[in-house]
């Protein structure tokens, strides 16, 4: 049996298939560069590297990086049933009118079919929205939203620019 690979190399990480391709997508790697400014929200961030951008700075050469990154669920209120079962009838609503209406396109009473498609969304929203919530059995009475936040913003610039970079931010903070 032969080996994909010669002894001591690596398989390509990309495959055969990527070979002959110039635009072959890049696996991820951590951001290069020294850090020249850091800030404790990301639109602080924003606006250094606005700045940079404003002065002429190459900001090309820049890049924000979030560090700390924490999982943040902001919770939104409370369900309860009569919320669930209108949200369901709703989004089920939604969902039947499109379908109703596409039916509607190519039936000879379209009338009809919106009707039918609105009455059977709402009764298949009801059930996905209420089948779920019931099997909760009160273990999650709340609605929320996820978010992925980070403790700082780091600035970070290539070697040959950076020193510009942090004078003109010096200025920026004064």
């Amino acid at each position: 049996m032969t080996s994909p690979f010669q002894s001591g190399q690596a398989p390509d990480p990309l495959g055969a298939a990527a070979a002959g391709r110039r635009d072959v997508a890049r696996l991820p790697t951590p951001p290069k560069g020294w850090p020249i400014g850091a800030y404790p929200t990301y639109a602080e961030a924003q606006r250094a590297v606005d700045y940079l951008s404003d002065q002429q700075f190459p900001v090309h050469q820049v890049t924000i990086v979030g560090v700390d990154l924490m999982q943040v669920e902001r919770v939104t209120g409370r369900l309860t049933w009569p919320k669930v079962l209108g949200g369901g009838v709703l989004t089920g609503a939604w969902l039947g009118l499109f379908i109703g209406l596409v039916l509607g396109i190519f039936s000879e009473n379209p009338a009809q079919a919106l009707v039918t498609g609105l009455i059977a969304g709402v009764f298949f929203g009801l059930i996905t929205s209420s089948v779920p919530y019931a099997m909760a059995r009160g273990t999650r009475d709340f609605s929320s939203t996820m978010q992925l936040v980070a403790g700082r913003y780091d600035v970070l610039c290539d070697p040959q620019s950076a020193e510009q970079g942090r004078d003109l931010l010096a200025k920026l903070t004064l």
